[in-house]
């Protein structure tokens, strides 16, 4: 009959590791390390465990010392009974003793082959210090993303009770999740978007890891849908009334004179609430290395920010965070008469029913007419420098300071409605003519 032995190596120490040896007659004789160690003097060779010792839990030693001989004799006795033949060494020991002492994390291993949300908590955990192929860090907003995407997954199963699989991410799963976000979750179609964006970055990982996923992932119905947003922009008049407004109080000042830094420099919030005189050149120009980019950009500075500048003494205003700047840039906007009522979206209070009679208010993105001032935020500034020198500068001139690296990236932040054009048609015929 197999014997099972512990024994402590000897060394120097006053601990050492507590090693098993696996004997059967002269059929096999191997020894392995065991993940295991203990207190030289609290070893008890004769009783096979740790006596009682404040320097280590003994008693969950034993237990698995004691569990481990039962596991070993149960996976020996199964060798038997397979068809083909099953060496016994010293490879063999150590496989169970990875698979026993380790069980916990070979199971969530296995797990992540299988489900997809312990798929995408290993992806972020290793997006945290993953590397992209510039050999810049993945960004903290960007593994936040991953991070919403996966609590809606969840979401989404708790709701369906169910626990999905890596290979059941199928056009079943995209029609079933667009109508939960839709229906329950109240969310837009971009929002939502950015979501499938998500699972099909993690589906395509997992394919390149060699774990099945459905051939649906691939085809042109699992799209992320999107939808064309009324986003607004400031005209040079409505920006003019904006810096020739007086304020009576310190702090819209102060407001004001970064929303026109904002609005005439085309970076984005991260970027111009943290410019200092240290951003301008000997030239006379604004350089900044872009936050979310990397991207280094130079900026000409309009004569409305020299003028802010002067006012100041060469310093840029007072610092204040973004909550207060979005805050105050619309009670700048509405005192500058900024108050037209015009299409566009806002987060507004939804109320949602459970269907059980349970109502739930939540804040979602509403379309509906507004005073544009209500509209103003923080992405106006970048979407309005764009837009004001789009058909004035050559595209790729108005790319290189605003730091977009593709045309229709660019593109997206242009808001001239038809009717601009329209009118701007008009407008030539009309020179034309005289």
């Amino acid at each position: 009959m197999a014997s099972i032995k512990y024994r402590l190596k000897k060394n120097k120490s006053d601990w050492a590791s507590i090693y098993v040896r696996f004997k059967q007659g002269n059929q096999f004789d191997t020894e392995a390390i065991t993940s295991l160690d203990c207190p030289v003097e609290r070893w008890s060779d004769s009783k096979q465990e740790v006596l009682s010792t404040q320097l280590l839990s003994y008693k969950e030693v034993n237990k698995k010392l004691s569990e481990f001989k039962i596991y070993l004799k149960n996976e020996y006795e199964a060798t038997k009974v397979v068809e083909q033949t099953i060496l016994i060494n010293n490879k063999w020991l150590k496989s169970k003793i990875d698979l026993f002492f380790n069980l916990q994390n070979i199971e969530q291993k296995e797990k992540e082959k299988i489900y997809f949300t312990d798929y995408i908590d290993a992806f972020i955990l290793d997006s945290k210090t993953k590397r992209s192929r510039l050999g810049n860090p993945i960004k903290p907003r960007t593994i936040q993303h991953y991070n919403t995407t996966l609590n809606k997954i969840k979401a989404f199963e708790n709701e369906k009770n169910v626990k999905i699989k890596i290979n059941e991410i199928d056009l079943d799963f995209h029609n079933s999740f667009i109508e939960f976000l839709e229906n329950k979750q109240r969310l837009n179609n971009n929002t939502i978007g950015g979501y499938l964006d998500d699972i099909k970055l993690f589906c395509n990982n997992a394919d390149k890891k060699g774990i099945q996923i459905s051939n649906d992932v691939k085809s042109t119905e699992f799209y992320s849908p999107t939808n064309k947003t009324n986003d607004i922009y400031l005209t040079e008049e409505e920006i003019n009334k904006i810096f020739n407004c007086t304020f009576e109080f310190d702090y819209l000042d102060n407001a004001r004179d970064w929303f026109i830094i904002g609005l005439r420099t085309g970076l984005r919030i991260s970027d111009f609430l943290c410019l200092t005189k240290n951003n301008i050149d000997n030239d006379g120009f604004i350089n900044k290395t872009t936050f979310k980019t990397d991207y280094p950009v130079i900026i000409p500075i309009h004569e409305q920010v020299k003028s802010i500048l002067k006012k100041r003494n060469g310093e840029f205003p007072r610092k204040i965070s973004d909550q207060k700047f979005n805050e105050y840039i619309k009670i700048v906007s509405e005192k500058a008469g900024i108050t037209e009522m015009v299409e566009g979206s806002r987060i507004d209070k939804v109320t949602i029913d459970d269907g059980k009679g349970k109502k739930t208010n939540i804040h979602r993105k509403v379309n509906k007419k507004y005073p544009k001032f209500e509209l103003v935020s923080s992405h106006i500034c970048r979407r309005t420098f764009a837009t004001n020198l789009y058909g004035k500068l050559d595209t790729l001139t108005i790319m290189k300071i605003t730091g977009h690296s593709t045309e229709k990236q660019f593109l997206s932040y242009i808001k001239i409605t038809p009717k601009e054009y329209a009118i701007k048609l008009k407008a030539l015929w009309e020179k034309q003519k005289e």
